[in-house]
This record gives structure tokens, C-alpha cells and sequence, in this order.
């Protein structure tokens, strides 16, 4: 009774496959495929009820939309002019309507067909692998993997032939049905197909003349927020003209051209005022920042919308850089104002310091030359090198007993390690005027070298602190 039971389950089962098959040389037959363009045509409907074509897929980027419109050319190898609109011109549900139904015959004149006969041979060999197997279990795990992968398909290809689709899996449900049943499965679930929904076809637009072309560029320059990208767009509509001779009336050319250029014309004398006004309250924030006049730089600020409302609020793009700017001069004159404020507050300290490191700061300076010597080998002399001597030693003790501003240290830091390189320059160079040796002669000439580079750097540090603060 067993292998009876094995038999006919098998049997069941093979007769299920061969039914599975058959539907699909029937369910399965592809259409034949039309002749596509290289590009597919997408249309962005605008809010005004007019619509421009985007040669290939648009992108919205934040609150704007970024698509290259035809401009001339072949139409098979068009010009591409890049436009970049505010999302709020756009009527996006009917744009992406028409996107999804593009989108969808777009596939099924070129990939859809060829895709599905892929996806019906990789069926049949699975139930052809169903019908060569005896094991229940290892046809169950094939037909279930079958299914699987149909009804996963329609949703990874924009709905295509989804109807078809879940036929056949309607039948492999079937056929895991009889096969769980023969395995003595009483519970099992099968997942239903989802059925996207229905894409809407629409009639496609094709290429736009140069008229609508034309027609086009124009409009969309008056859309367009950007100067720069309008006057781009004019020029583009003025290229288009002169390829217009005998396409277009030369009357229509004649005035088309005249507004292009009459336009052209308005933006960049806009530009100049703009461009103007920019340089004006540039330079008046910047003289006022620099002398640390925070309300004066407040109404340069204060000043720009007035000025852009005279202007006709033309450039958003300009003011929004102005605006940005001038912050940064407002910003600039309130550290300076505090800085120099706390300068003041500390110029006692400063002075005091000033009187005490003073005559130390200055016998480093005017011992300049005599260390250069030191650094070069060639000096000086063994009388100057004992004065030098005299006057170094002890020093660098003195300097490290002085009480320092706290913002004054680094720069006080410096000061003493150059009085320690050049006291050890000198008596290094005594040492080899003393004993003849070049080696005592070279160590000297590194410590005049370290001297000099610190004495620099301190003088440096002293004087942008002792200064009172300016922008840098």
C-alpha cells in the first residue's frame, strides 16, 4: 500500500508539472517588441498647464527639480540643455503619472518581453527538474522556490504581465497544495501574489519640433530662479534661431530673437547693479569691522532688503551671498571689539612687563650681528665674545623669576630660550677660540643659530600681543 501511495503521488505530481507547463506555453508567449528611442521622453507638466520634455529621467534635489531639455540638434543625438526649476512649478501627480506610464512602455518595448521569456525558461526548467525527481521532499523545496520567484517578478518590473504571472502561480500553488497533501502537511500557508496596481498607459509625446523647442527654452527661462541659468537658456533660444532659417517665419525669428536679446540685455545690466551693490556694502562692512564699529556693520546689514526691494528683488541668489558676508564682517567686528576691549583692560600689565624684559629683549637685539657671526664661524671677536659673555650670564635666570600675563608666557616662553642659546653660543665659541677644536666652533654656531630663530619668534609673538588686536 506504501509504494502504491508513492506511486500515485508521484504520478500526481508529474501530471500537476506537466499542467503547469503547458499554461506557460500558453501564458507565456511574448509580444513582439516595437522599436524604441535610445532615450525615453519623460514630460515635467508645469502648474501653469504647460509641460516641457526631460530627455531621460529627471532628479529632485530638496525643492528643486534637475532635467536636461532638447535644444537643437539631431533628433536622435539632440543638444542637452541642463535646467534646474523650484518643485513648486511643477504639477508633479500628473508629471509622475506620466513618468510611471513612460516608464512602463518604455519596458515593454524594449526589455519587458525578452525579460519574461528569461523568467518562463527558468520556470519550465524548474518543473522539468519537478518532473525528474522521485524525492516528495526535494520537489516540494523546488516547486516552492519556483513559485517564490514568480511571484516575486511582476514587482521588480513595474507590473509587467502580473496578470500572467499569477496564473501560473495559481497553478504551482496547486501543485505545492498536492504535494504538501502527499507529504502529509496539514498546515501550510501560502503567501498571496501582491498585485501592483494598474499603471494608467498614456499616448507618448515624442521629440518636440524646433518650434516647441523654442517655445520651450523661453519659457522655461522666465521659470528658471537662477540669472546665470536664464541668461544660459536665452542664449541657447538665440542658437536655436539661427538653425530656424526656413522652419520658422523670418518675421516670428526677427522678434524672437529682438526679446532673447532685449533680455539678455535686462540681466546683465541687473547683474551690474547687483554686482554694484555688493561691492559698496562689502567695503563699508569691511572698513567698519576693521575700526570694530559694530553698529555701523549692523546697518550695512540692515540696509540690504531695502536695497533689494529697490532693485526689484532680482537676484535672491547675490543677497543670500551678501547677506552671508556682511554677517561674517558683524561678526569679525564683535570679537574685535572684544578683544581690544580686554586689551585695554590689560595694558597696565602689559607696560609693566614691557619696562621689566625691556633692556633684556634689547641687548638680545643688539647682539644680533655678534651671533650671526657665531652662526657663520667667522667671530667675533675674542674681546666682544667676553663682554658678551659678561652681559649673557645670569640672564635667563632673571627672565624665569619674571611674573608673566598669562597670554603673555609663550611669547616670554621663547624670549628666555633665546637668552639661553645665545649665552651657550657665546661661551661654546670662547671655549673653541680657547682650545682651537672646529667641533666646539660648529656646536656653538647651532646654539647662535637656535638664538636667532627664537629671538624672531618672540619679537614676533610680542608684537602682534603688545599691538592692540586687529582682523586678520
Amino acid at each position: 500500500m506504501r509504494r502504491k501511495s508513492t506511486i500515485t503521488a508521484s504520478h500526481d505530481m508529474s501530471v500537476i508539472a506537466r499542467v503547469v507547463l503547458s499554461a506557460m506555453l500558453c501564458l507565456l508567449v511574448p509580444g513582439v517588441a516595437s522599436a524604441a528611442p535610445d532615450a525615453m521622453l519623460l514630460r515635467l507638466f508645469l502648474t501653469d498647464g504647460t509641460s516641457v520634455v526631460s530627455y531621460g529621467e529627471y532628479a529632485r534635489v530638496d525643492d528643486r527639480v534637475i532635467f536636461s531639455m532638447p535644444a537643437g540638434g539631431a533628433a536622435d543625438e539632440p543638444r542637452l540643455q541642463a535646467v534646474t526649476l523650484p518643485t513648486k512649478a511643477i504639477d508633479w501627480p500628473r508629471t509622475e503619472r506620466y513618468a510611471a506610464s513612460a516608464r512602463y512602455q518604455r519596458y515593454a518595448q524594449t526589455r519587458g518581453d525578452e525579460d519574461f521569456i528569461r523568467l518562463s525558461n527558468d520556470v519550465a526548467a524548474v518543473l522539468n527538474e519537478i518532473l525528474q525527481t522521485r524525492d516528495r521532499n526535494q520537489a516540494l523545496e523546488i516547486a516552492t522556490r519556483a513559485r517564490n520567484t514568480l511571484a516575486d517578478w511582476p514587482r521588480q518590473h513595474l507590473g509587467y504581465r502580473q496578470r500572467e504571472v499569477a496564473e501560473i502561480v495559481s497553478l504551482l500553488d496547486e501543485a505545492i497544495s498536492g504535494l504538501r497533501a502527499a507529504a502529509g502537511m496539514t498546515m501550510f500557508d501560502l503567501s498571496l501574489v501582491a498585485m501592483a496596481a494598474d499603471i494608467p498607459l498614456e499616448p507618448l509625446m515624442g521629440m518636440p519640433s524646433v518650434r516647441e523647442q523654442i517655445d520651450q527654452v523661453f519659457h522655461v527661462a522666465t521659470l528658471t530662479e537662477r540669472s546665470s541659468e536664464r541668461v544660459a537658456l536665452l542664449q541657447t533660444a538665440l542658437a536655436l534661431l539661427s538653425e530656424a532659417a526656413g522652419l520658422i517665419a523670418p518675421a516670428d525669428v526677427a522678434a524672437l530673437r529682438r526679446s532673447a536679446e532685449k533680455q539678455i540685455a535686462q540681466e546683465f545690466a541687473v547683474d551690474a547693479q547687483y554686482a554694484g551693490l555688493s561691492r559698496r556694502f562689502i567695503s563699508q562692512a569691511t572698513r567698519a569691522a576693521a575700526r570694530a564699529r559694530i553698529s555701523d556693520v549692523q546697518q550695512v546689514l540692515n540696509r540690504i532688503p531695502d536695497e533689494d526691494a529697490r532693485l526689484g528683488r532680482r537676484r535672491p541668489e547675490v543677497v543670500q551671498a551678501l547677506n552671508a558676508t556682511v554677517q561674517v564682517q558683524l561678526d569679525a567686528a564683535q570679537r574685535l571689539r572684544l578683544l581690544r576691549d580686554r586689551w585695554n583692560v590689560r595694558q597696565a600689565l602689559y607696560r609693566d612687563y614691557r619696562r621689566v624684559v625691556g633692556t633684556q629683549l634689547l641687548q638680545l637685539v643688539k647682539a644680533q650681528p655678534a651671533l650671526e657671526a657665531v652662526r657663520r664661524l667667522e667671530g667675533p671677536s675674542p674681546n666682544m665674545l667676553l663682554t658678551l659673555r659678561g652681559r649673557f650670564s645670569g640672564g635667563a635666570e632673571r627672565l624665569q623669576r619674571v611674573r608673566v600675563p598669562s597670554d603673555l608666557q609663550a611669547a616670554h616662553d621663547l624670549l628666555t630660550s633665546s637668552w639661553r642659546f645665545a649665552e651657550n653660543a657665546v661661551n661654546s665659541r670662547y671655549l673653541a677660540v680657547q682650545s682651537g677644536e672646529v667641533a666646539t666652533a660648529w656646536q656653538a654656531s647651532s646654539a647662535a643659530a637656535g638664538a636667532l630663530m627664537f629671538l624672531s619668534r618672540a619679537q614676533q609673538e610680542l608684537r602682534t600681543l603688545l599691538e592692540p588686536p586687529r582682523i586678520q
